[in-house]
């Protein structure tokens, strides 16, 4: 349950910096306003750092029936991110530093730019996540009791399947 908050944030994010994008720079609000900006984008780092702690708490049953490479997949795609997330925060910091400077307006639609490629790796990190379940069964390491998983993990794909197989 842990995920949905950065990745629904990562969709959010790109809409929120371009409204306050534009009610700024038209004076619809003020300059202080882009803390809402800063706020939501800490909340999506550190729910996505907690995220992935939380997915590091469960690595260990999930690699019972999901190949270490799928998910090792997913974990990659996660850090990836999280560090991006902090590197659009960093970017988001900026136009508070940079006060009333003819260079805020830029610094404030670099960090719109930083905040769509975050969203976009939020993405990816979802379809991974999304075929760990949907595709390789990861949900099966959590429908029964710890000590009845399999043994050997699932094959690395099942892309070689036939549709008369299923």
């Amino acid at each position: 349950m842990v995920v949905h908050l950065p990745m629904a944030l990562s969709v959010l994010m790109p809409v929120l910096a371009g409204i306050l994008c534009v009610a700024t720079w038209r004076g619809w609000l003020p300059g202080k306003s882009w803390l809402l900006v800063i706020a939501a984008q800490a909340l999506l780092v550190g729910s996505g750092f907690v995220a992935l702690r939380t997915g590091e708490h469960d690595e260990d049953r999930v690699e019972r029936v999901v190949a270490k490479s799928v998910i090792h997949e997913h974990e990659e795609a996660a850090e990836v991110f999280v560090d991006a997330g902090l590197v659009a925060l960093g970017i988001a910091l900026l136009p508070m530093f940079l006060g009333r400077s003819r260079w805020v307006g830029s610094a404030r639609l670099l960090t719109l730019f930083a905040m769509l490629a975050v969203s976009g790796l939020g993405y990816r990190v979802g379809k991974a996540g999304g075929a760990l379940v949907y595709e390789h069964g990861a949900a099966a390491a959590f429908a029964q009791p710890a000590a009845e998983t399999h043994a050997h993990p699932a094959p690395e794909t099942r892309r070689d399947r036939h549709d008369d197989d299923r």
